[in-house]
């Protein structure tokens, strides 16, 4: 009888190329998490911690475009940066949530903006992919529906800890707020190690790092 698996929800923005990244590897994942892929604002996010994005900080974007341009390159996989980054996600995650989140759809849209690098900043070629996505499984949500799913999306993932994309969240009863967060596209390989040694967490090594003290603290700008 094949082992039972754990739950798992992977919060992602089509925003961050680390996201297509990941995506691409989700074969491996669901061997042994059984996933939901939920949609949610990166922007929000990062609104909730008060961060700025790495497209923010202008040699951090160059340096990302070129770091997973090469990295797609090593996965065999297209990579464009597209015209316009960033970009307004909106349109792209609504549509995804309205259409039930789907596997299927969600490799579409990551392709168009980053397999080749579509400008999704022009409307008409955002209605071009709507229209390349072909007819929903079952009736979408209207507008303000979908709107209400990826905020709901949102301040879930900011409930459970979740301040950057792309997140695993995996049910673990022994976690503080009951899920385990692996962020970023370089995770996959320690969720999968913990998966195996579910006890890693309570190593000594492990401990020490829960009982590190902060010992100075940046002065926000805000704060001068």
């Amino acid at each position: 009888m094949a082992p039972v698996k754990r739950k798992a929800h992977w919060y992602f923005d089509y925003i961050s190329p680390y996201a297509y990244l990941q995506f691409h590897q989700m074969a491996r994942f669901r061997e042994r998490l059984d996933i939901s892929l939920e949609p949610v604002l990166f922007a929000g996010l990062l609104n909730a911690w008060g961060q700025l994005g790495p497209a923010e900080i202008p040699e951090k974007r160059l340096a990302t475009y070129k770091f997973c341009t090469w990295r797609a390159q090593q996965m065999g996989l297209p990579f464009r940066t597209p015209v316009h980054h960033p970009y307004n996600p909106l349109p792209t995650l609504r549509l995804t949530l309205a259409r039930g989140s789907r596997a299927a759809d969600i490799d579409k849209i990551f392709d168009a903006i980053w397999g080749r690098g579509l400008d999704m900043a022009d409307p008409a070629v955002f209605e071009d992919l709507k229209a390349s996505l072909g007819p929903a499984d079952a009736p979408e949500l209207d507008a303000e529906a979908a709107k209400a799913a990826l905020h709901a999306n949102t301040d879930s993932a900011v409930a459970k800890g979740v301040y950057g994309v792309p997140t695993f969240a995996v049910e673990d009863a022994t976690a503080e707020n009951g899920w385990r967060l692996f962020w970023g596209f370089d995770a996959g390989d320690w969720m999968l190690d913990w998966l195996d040694d579910p006890d890693m967490f309570e190593s000594p090594a492990m401990r020490t790092a829960d009982e590190c003290l902060v010992g100075a603290r940046r002065r926000r700008p805000e704060e001068k």
